[in-house]
């Protein structure tokens, strides 16, 4: 079975240094919290707001061991007047048995605002 593995962080310029920095920081958690073998990952979606346009995130996916050959693919959210600023959100397609109740989807920096419900003590306030 596929589930979504969703993850988001901000950054706080829009600098491909920090960009691809915090996205790899952020697909590690995620993969971490998870255990995911990325041979089991069907494809990632990475969006980022308008904002952030200095370099593909997608980039620091394909830097990490074994995901050379993951499907990934970079989009704008939506312009949303009053949205979070300078964020990247991450949706990760895995092959797992894992309940959907049981994914743990990764929410850092400013990004925890986006989905306080799902941000388990550990995010809260990291960097």
């Amino acid at each position: 079975m596929i589930r979504g593995v969703r993850g988001a962080i901000t950054v706080t310029k829009d600098q491909p240094e920090e960009i691809l920095q915090e996205t790899k920081k952020l697909v590690v958690e995620m993969v971490k919290a998870n255990n995911i073998d990325p041979e089991k990952v069907a494809s990632v979606i990475i969006s980022t707001t308008p904002d952030v346009s200095s370099a593909f995130p997608a980039k620091a996916v394909r830097t990490l061991e074994n995901w050379t050959y993951v499907p990934v693919m970079c989009t704008h959210e939506m312009n949303v007047p009053g949205s979070l600023p300078m964020c990247i959100r991450v949706m990760m397609h895995v092959n797992t048995e894992v309940k959907q109740k049981d994914i743990q989807h990764i929410f850092m920096n400013e990004a925890v605002k986006l989905r306080p419900d799902l941000v388990k003590n550990n995010q809260v306030g990291q960097a």
